[in-house]
């Protein structure tokens, strides 16, 4: 065997071989071809033309689609939110407390619980009959049943709650083992110098944190604004009511693999990339900044 095939490189390589190459056909590929693709009608059924920039001139003035990017942009408010409760969680979770061990447990269980099963469950809770209703009325804050996900007003940020309750655990888990690879005698260091706990958590936790916030930030606003199984789910594949829960992934579905509109569905495809490629500049540029700082 030769020298090189016994270095450690040529076995990383080999390791990570079976992944790239999952990687190179479902995920560059289809980006590759989808930029040709986008420039023609292709339906599967009948002549493909080419049809230049026609595709993105049309969804520029698809209200559908339009509404469905506002409403992956309002799903974005998720991002920051669930970012913080996580960290304030994994600080939780951190500490020597009793049953800590079976807290972070309950927590993490809704991460490996099928979305279809949790959406399921909660469009349950949810319902006009369901203990959400009835709990409200009982505690008063209500004054009659309240159809969550049936209204337009409500029905968006019901399906993003959910997503966020299923999603808290996974975040926490990385923040965790984030919070547990920062040495110990930084703490013992601020205790000595008489820094209040806020401070600490402000000066040293979140500093070093960083790494894991923008990892996390940036797969948590991918996964926000491609958002699709639980509004299926929830909508029946409609993203109703209207276009109230209609997402740019769903809507893109809907033209591609319902209506079979290939090359228009990756036009949008497209579209929203590049949307996502901008938002992730956004959060790299906002997170530039680490280590400890002063107090």
């Amino acid at each position: 065997m030769k020298k090189w095939m016994r270095t450690e490189t040529f076995a990383a390589w080999a390791f990570m071989a079976p992944g790239l190459l999952i990687v190179a056909v479902f995920v560059l590929w289809p980006i590759v071809y989808g930029l040709p693709l986008s420039l023609t009608d292709y339906s599967v059924i009948g002549e493909t033309h080419y049809v230049g920039l026609d595709n993105y001139v049309t969804a520029f003035q698809d209200k559908s689609f339009l509404a469905s990017l506002w409403n992956s942009m309002v799903y974005v408010l998720i991002v920051p939110i669930i970012q913080i409760i996580s960290i304030l969680m994994a600080i939780l979770v951190n500490s020597r407390i009793p049953l800590i061990k079976a807290f972070r447990a309950a927590y993490y269980i809704p991460v490996v619980t099928s979305m279809v099963a949790v959406a399921l469950m909660w469009s349950w809770l949810f319902s006009s009959n369901g203990v959400i209703n009835y709990a409200l009325i009982q505690l008063g804050v209500i004054q009659e049943q309240v159809g969550w996900l049936s209204s337009s007003n409500t029905a968006l940020y019901v399906i993003m709650f959910i997503t966020m309750w299923k999603g808290l655990g996974y975040y926490m888990m990385l923040y965790l083992a984030g919070l547990q690879s920062i040495p110990t005698d930084l703490y013992e260091a601020s205790m000595i110098d008489g820094a209040s706990r806020w401070q600490t958590i402000y000066r040293i936790t979140i500093p070093l944190l960083r790494p894991h916030i923008l990892f996390c930030t940036l797969i948590s606003l991918m996964g926000a604004i491609r958002v699709f199984d639980e509004v299926f789910v929830l909508t029946n594949g409609k993203g109703g009511p209207g276009t109230a829960t209609l997402t740019s992934s769903l809507y893109i579905y809907q033209k591609g693999l319902v209506q079979f509109n290939f090359g228009y569905a990756s036009a949008l495809g497209l579209i929203v990339s590049v949307i996502v490629g901008i938002l992730s500049i956004l959060v790299f540029r906002l997170n530039k900044k680490g280590g400890v700082q002063t107090y």
